[in-house]
């Protein structure tokens, strides 16, 4: 038993829960969800049997389920609530909070209201592959999940070609071969890619590789699971150094390194860290 049931106080309280391995949560998420006075989860079912592995109990504390045929009734009984004083813990499915989930709205809610908002956080997918694929995380956008029609992926694919930072998603199985096909028609068939799979799980994997070549491969081997598709930012094709280096000093000139940089590396779509390096050694002359 490794929680302690501790006084808190009124108030909204988000817990970040594991994306995979039981044992990624964390002490103080623990301890929320065995002192909170009610508890709400995107999947009932999915929380009960966390609890039930860390030794958690749900005792005659009410559990209510917040998904999107649910909430605004749920909503509502949550902030009664918390304006009558109790503590109330939300838990996706997965990960943190909120992220592709449906407690935004009782977030939303919460906020408008004036109500105590904090959070115990914990795993995320997003963070987590971007932490493995080896693309660059200097900036990231994470766009959810894309829509299903083919046209409509597409054009918000299109919408997202020119953003100076690497894209993220959350994507289906089932729709993975062709989300990646069209992502290399209309990104590019070059743009380097990984598709990230069943984080801290049993059968955890990283595919890695241009947009053509991933659509290739995911066409003849398909995947199960959950999966986080990471997209390398535009390239362009040709950088002259020497409009770098002046536009570098004339940056530097007027601003912070910092704000210098992301100037600069976002001006000629360049990685932060490579400008940030040529600023050092400028710095040194």
């Amino acid at each position: 038993m490794n929680f302690q049931k501790v006084p808190l106080a009124a108030g909204l309280y988000f817990v970040g829960v594991p994306i995979g391995s039981a044992r990624d949560i964390t002490l103080r998420a623990l301890d929320v969800l065995a002192s909170a006075d009610v508890l709400v989860a995107e999947d009932t079912r999915s929380l009960r049997h966390l609890m039930d592995i860390h030794g958690v109990p749900l005792g005659d504390r009410p559990l209510f389920a917040l998904h999107d045929h649910s909430a605004e009734g749920v909503v509502h009984k949550v902030l009664d609530r918390v304006r009558a004083g109790q503590s109330v813990a939300y838990a996706s499915e997965a990960g943190m909070p909120l992220i592709a989930d449906p407690g935004f709205e009782l977030s939303r809610a919460a906020a408008h209201a004036g109500l105590p908002v904090t959070c115990a956080p914990g795993p995320s997918a997003v963070l987590t592959a971007l932490a493995i694929a080896g693309l660059p995380t200097d900036a990231f956008f994470f766009a959810g999940f894309l829509p299903n029609a083919k046209a409509a992926r597409r054009s918000a694919l299109e919408a997202l070609r020119e953003v100076p930072a690497t894209l993220a998603f959350y994507e289906s199985p089932k729709r993975l071969g062709a989300m990646l096909q069209d992502a290399s028609e209309v990104l590019g068939t070059a743009r380097q890619a990984a598709v990230c799979r069943e984080l801290t799980k049993k059968f955890e994997e990283v595919r890695r590789g241009s947009l053509e070549a991933l659509a290739a491969d995911l066409a003849a081997r398909p995947v199960k699971g959950e999966v986080v598709v990471l997209i390398d930012r535009a390239r362009s094709d040709s950088v002259n150094q020497k409009d770098v280096t002046v536009d570098l000093r004339a940056a530097l000139a007027r601003h912070s390194m910092r704000d210098a940089v992301d100037l600069v590396a976002q001006a000629h779509n360049l990685p932060r860290r490579q400008i940030y390096k040529l600023a050092l050694e400028m710095s040194k002359e």
